[in-house]
């Protein structure tokens, strides 16, 4: 809500939505790039055209660090509602595919463009509260990036501006008081338990349906030909069918960390040029990733066992 936004932070949204056109939240990142923004309305981020990253920056979250820098902390943790409970599967989902946008600047060097919002409700039922809905969303003009990203404490800091500046310690505790970043949640020893005990063909099943979901929510065409022995799990087209991958799919977990090609896969890479090897990574935990690998980048991949 309004009242839980920075003073300051309030004062330029307002510049911005008096001074720009009146569109809706939707209209806002259709007219960013985002081609199939009103099938994903509910989103938190998106992938425009010219790869570029958009992504929802609740403004009851930006902190003022020192300089004047703007800077919210980013909650890694995909299962967790910020404002406390456990995420439904389909907010599991969208958080899961704006960490994935998010990580992918982050690996490409890269900033991203960034939709400031306040919400009608206090940022503390955003997920939880049926009657959440967005008070206003502009577009920033300025470009935000992933200052820091930290796996094992499920934290990301987002700054706003050009690179080289960090908040402090103080800055960073003062911002987690806000509430931005759930408290941790005990880990399930049952959970962890099944995960070292998974089976191979339970991982595998696990990554193919998290890569087939991935394609289906950019609006690809994703169909599994395992059965077809052709070295390749997945043909990957367009809306026109027009056929834009032949991917092999690998799943990696605590108790299957490795993977193999097997010789029909390995042939399938060095005859087919549409052929990839996409390696999901944490495949049945709470933090899948994919990172997507050439027949010359594959024994680059985390968990490639060459052949003997």
């Amino acid at each position: 809500m309004d009242k839980e936004v920075d003073p300051k932070v309030l004062a330029v949204i307002d510049e911005m939505r008096l001074s720009g056109p009146r569109l809706t939240p939707v209209e806002i990142v259709a007219k960013m790039g985002v081609f199939d923004a009103r099938e994903k309305p509910f989103d938190h981020a998106w992938l425009a055209t010219g790869d570029n990253v958009i992504a929802t920056i609740w403004a009851e979250f930006v902190n003022i660090g020192a300089g004047g820098h703007w800077f919210c902390l980013e909650s890694l943790d995909t299962q967790h509602r910020v404002g406390g409970g456990v995420r439904s599967p389909q907010q599991i989902q969208r958080a899961k595919d704006r960490r994935a946008l998010l990580k992918r600047t982050v690996d490409a060097g890269q900033g991203f463009r960034a939709v400031l919002q306040t919400n009608r409700v206090a940022i503390a039922e955003l997920e939880s509260n049926k009657s959440a809905k967005v008070s206003t969303r502009v577009r920033d003009d300025a470009e935000w990036h992933v200052a820091s990203w930290d796996s094992d404490q499920q934290l990301a800091i987002l700054v706003r501006g050009p690179r080289g500046w960090v908040p402090g310690e103080a800055e960073i505790q003062a911002a987690k008081a806000r509430g931005s970043v759930p408290v941790a949640a005990v880990a399930d020893a049952g959970a962890a338990a099944a995960e070292r005990s998974a089976s191979r063909e339970e991982v595998q099943a696990a990554a193919m349906d998290y890569v087939m979901r991935h394609f289906k929510g950019y609006g690809y065409n994703a169909e599994d030909v395992t059965g077809q022995k052709l070295g390749y799990d997945l043909e990957v087209s367009n809306a026109k069918g027009a056929k834009l991958l032949r991917v092999v799919v690998k799943g990696t977990s605590t108790g299957v960390p490795s993977f193999r090609l097997t010789d029909e896969e390995r042939a399938s890479s060095a005859r087919e040029p549409l052929w990839r090897l996409l390696v999901v990574a944490d495949a049945i935990g709470t933090a899948a990733q994919h990172k997507i690998y050439k027949p010359s980048e594959m024994e680059q991949a985390p968990g490639f066992e060459p052949l003997d």
